[in-house]
């Protein structure tokens, strides 16, 4: 039995084809001005990107103004904050609505003097009734006149604020939620900024924002981070990229003895860190932080979950968080141990979906000593998740076997920020900075205190490589020249370390990159990274200016496409279907308890579904299969296909792959229309029409055609296909029992099937032609007398031969039994036109020709003239 891996052709990636596609990644503006200083405007901010690689598909406005006037190129939506009208303000006091329970008054001060304004927010309840704030709440106001959009319709439906009397108190402006003001869908409470907020500040000058939409190509997945979108923008506009320094709290306590690491397997788990953060509180996060969350799209938790989703969407390090008092509880009370390995067969973990999930050897662990805590790289436990009570939290920051984690979500059906991220591959050096990012977040948002050290295992370090770019090299890639310091400006924005020997650029690839290569393959990977950078709309056009490449013709892609345009001119249709079918399809092709023994399969190791479990064997399954589909949609139906089959070969890997040419038809011979009432159907010789038709157009010589009996076609209604003595193929009708195990309506369905490199051994490129004659032809009918098994074919050939050059044309018009002309006899009525290029024949010579004719068929075939 053959396995097959579907594979790139990359030897350094060795990618595995799972539903690779773009990822979109939502950046939002303010968050990206942390790590770079943006002076663009938001449309050219997004052409920079998009011209860089990196395809800006959306424009969400947050608050900002939209310039009028400007070039639209890409897509841009959202809510404009009129600053006058929509301001940060103060809530001061809150106080009981006089007549409803559910309603509450706020002292408000927007900056220019207090005010009372109704508000149904539930999370100001804890705050009523307890007089004036000791610290006051920080919050968007939205005075009369100002548009926003109704917090309690669905969707986005644009309101004007106007005074109305809600419960005899009278109201004009509001506090707003996230949903009114076109952030997110969140309405249940108002927005409570942070204590920083400027009290009258412009609520647009303060947190207006943007969210580009960005096309994260599966080689970019460096840039699925806000820093990596930073780090592309610095390098195309020459700003420096202000990028966190972490650094751990040299008073903290050691986390040596604290827990340790065991990696089972460091080919799928090269790097594993560990850091403890003790006394955090689990509180909500700053508001700044959930906002830019809620933009990017993700749901805020707590301060300890979102910072590590925060630090992820960040860097582009994946994180986990446990909870290290269950995990000292699971070890009995000492020091736990951290232990990475492959899951054994039907081993169960619940995950933090709280789907109880059954795993196989496929799929890597985090465990400990008590048993498994989190599927590696995809998702964590419920068992160590991080809750309310959690006080010591205990976090993770790993590099996995790309591959690996792509399998496992693919055989999980589970997919996740986190092994979207590992499936493509994140550079181990990226783990301790992340960690120690994370550990900063949570003291500050949370409390606590961090280890002043970490646990870091890297049994398997990267190294990084090495590229050697000479002038010579972007001239003949890139067509133009480029001087070295300016490829070495371009490179080191990127993140490389460079230095110039001679006139050659040496570059090491930045501990971010896993995409770059080595060889002439690394020599492409930077040529490109200069190309985008430089600016392709720089390149200038230029001609080419070598002598093109001699051409050589593969005659068997040139039938292919010849065979394409006959059909086509034909009436038929190309159809191209998957080379992936499954054996029970293909068994379909006998008659019920016919079938031949399972022959071997091309079997793939990983299919994504059982109706896609092997390369077929079979063109006509598949474009029966097709045929199946679209019968009860239309009332003809006439379909072809070229295309390979794979046959599995003892004596070798590979399996050959020879290309086949099938084709059927069924329904109406010709198309319904208001004026033709022809409901006639497809039959045999319509099908035998076509694939003369076909063999005429690409010049096959000497075609005839043999009865013949195959399991798949009608008895008697099959035959098979030569030039010469090639065989070329079988044509027939479908077998009524297969056609039974399809879902096919009533008329019949004729089915071709061709070895098209038989098919090119019987066709030339270099044929005779002959002009049309000018003059008049002679034609003449003749009725033949011959045995019932004499076939009508032989009798044309023999005619054809006797003619020669003089007869132009045979064709036969009619078959004729009778016991006039005596059992086991038949009469074949044929029509003859004899022609010469340079005279007119007269009656004498068309009738010594006929008198040649007859006479050959007389003596070869026992033919009598018939005379009646």
């Amino acid at each position: 039995m053959n396995l097959l891996f579907l594979r790139t052709q990359n030897p350094l990636t060795q990618n595995l084809i799972v539903n690779e596609k773009e990822h979109n990644m939502k950046i939002p503006l303010s968050w990206l001005k942390d790590y770079i200083d943006i002076d663009l405007s938001v449309e050219e901010l997004a052409r920079t990107l998009t011209n860089a690689g990196l395809e800006v598909e959306e424009i969400t406005l947050i608050g900002l103004p939209r310039v009028e006037g400007e070039r639209r190129e890409f897509k841009m939506d959202g809510l404009s904050w009129e600053p006058d009208k929509i301001v940060v303000a103060q809530i001061n006091e809150v106080m009981p609505h006089p007549n409803a329970d559910r309603l509450t008054l706020c002292r408000l001060d927007d900056g220019t003097g207090e005010s009372v304004v109704l508000t149904g927010a539930p999370n100001l309840y804890e705050y009523k009734g307890k007089g004036p704030l000791p610290k006051p709440l920080k919050v968007a106001y939205a005075k009369e006149g100002a548009r926003i959009y109704d917090g309690h319709q669905p969707g986005q439906v644009l309101t004007t604020l106007k005074k109305a009397k809600i419960r005899g108190v009278e109201s004009s402006s509001m506090v707003c939620s996230e949903k009114e003001l076109g952030i997110s869908e969140e309405h249940e409470g108002i927005i409570l900024l942070d204590d920083d907020a400027p009290t009258g500040m412009p609520l647009v000058d303060y947190m207006g924002d943007a969210v580009l939409e960005l096309s994260i190509l599966p080689n970019m997945i460096r840039n699925a981070s806000v820093i990596g979108v930073a780090r592309e923008l610095s390098a195309a506009t020459g700003k420096p990229l202000h990028k966190p320094q972490p650094e751990l709290d040299p008073n903290g306590p050691s986390i040596a003895g604290q827990v340790s690491i065991q990696i089972a397997d460091p080919t799928l788990n090269p790097r594993f860190v560990l850091g403890l953060v003790r006394g955090v509180e689990p509180r909500p996060s700053p508001y700044k932080i959930q906002r830019r969350l809620r933009l990017a799209g993700m749901r805020p938790i707590n301060s300890i979950v979102d910072a590590t989703n925060y630090i992820m969407l960040a860097t582009g390090q994946p994180l986990h968080a446990f909870d290290y008092d269950v995990l000292v509880k699971r070890a009995g009370g000492k020091a736990p141990t951290i232990i990475t390995r492959s899951a054994q067969a039907g081993e169960k973990l619940t995950t933090l979906d709280g789907a109880e999930r059954t795993l196989e050897p496929v799929t890597i662990l985090v465990c400990d000593t008590a048993g498994s805590l989190s599927l590696a790289g995809v998702m964590g436990g419920q068992e160590s998740e991080v809750t309310d009570s959690t006080r010591n939290v205990l976090v993770e920051s790993a590099s996995w076997n790309f591959i690996n984690v792509r399998r496992t979500t693919t055989y999980l059906h589970l997919s996740s920020e986190a092994g979207y991220r590992f499936g493509r591959g994140v550079h181990p050096a990226l783990a301790p900075y992340a960690a120690q990012l994370c550990m900063a977040c949570l003291v500050e948002w949370g409390g606590g205190q961090m280890t002043r050290d970490l646990v870091d295992a890297y049994p398997r370090p990267v190294v990084d490589p090495t590229v050697e770019l000479a002038p010579k090299d972007v001239i003949r890639m890139l067509g133009i020249a480029i001087a070295p310091q300016e490829i070495v400006g371009i490179l080191e924005r990127l993140g490389f370390t460079c230095r110039i020997q001679g006139d050659t650029v040496i570059a090491k690839a930045p501990p971010n990159r896993l995409d770059i290569g080595e060889g002439i393959i690394g020599k492409s990977d930077l040529l490109e990274e200069v190309a985008r950078i430089y600016g392709y709309n720089r390149i200038p056009t230029t001609r080419m200016a070598d002598p093109l490449p001699e051409a050589h013709l593969r005659p068997e892609l040139t039938l292919e496409t010849s065979l394409r345009h006959a059909l086509a001119r034909l009436g038929m249709q190309e159809v191209i279907n998957y080379r992936l079918t499954s054996p029970e399809r293909e068994k379909l092709l006998y008659p019920a308890g016919q079938e031949p023994a399972a022959p071997e399969y091309i079997r793939l190791k990983n299919p994504l579904s059982p109706e896609r479990s092997v390369m077929r064997r079979s063109l006509l399954a598949s474009v029966l299969d097709t045929l199946e589909k679209n019968a009860r949609l239309r009332d003809r139906l006439a379909i072809f296909e070229i295309g390979p089959v794979f046959e599995p070969r003892a004596d070798q890997v590979l399996p050959d792959e020879p290309v086949k040419l099938t084709m059927a038809i069924t329904g109406t011979r010709l198309p319904q229309a208001w004026d033709r009432k022809d409901t006639a159907k497809f039959d045999f010789y319509d099908l035998k029409g076509i694939v003369e038709g076909m063999l005429e157009q690409v010049h096959a010589q000497q075609v005839h055609f043999v009865a013949a009996g195959y399991p798949s076609y009608h008895p008697g209604m099959c035959a098979e296909v030569y030039a010469g003595e090639t065989r070329l193929g079988v044509i027939g009708e479908l077998h009524p029992l297969v056609k039974e195990r399809y879902d096919f309506m009533a008329p019949p369905v004729m089915a071709a099937e061709f070895d098209v490199k038989a098919l090119l051994a019987a066709t030339t490129s270099h044929y005779d032609t002959s002009g049309v004659s000018t003059f008049p032809p002679v034609l003449e009918d003749i009725a033949l007398i011959v045995d019932e098994s004499v076939p009508a074919d032989q009798v044309e050939r023999l005619i054809r031969q006797t003619g020669g050059k003089l007869l132009a044309d045979v064709r036969l018009f009619d078959v004729f039994r009778s016991e006039l002309i005596g059992a086991g006899k038949k009469s074949l009525a044929y029509s003859l036109t004899y022609q010469a290029p340079d005279r007119t024949l007269n009656d004498q010579e068309a009738s010594q020709l006929r008198g040649r004719i007859v006479r050959r068929l007389e003596i070869e075939l026992g033919a009598k003239l018939r005379s009646n």
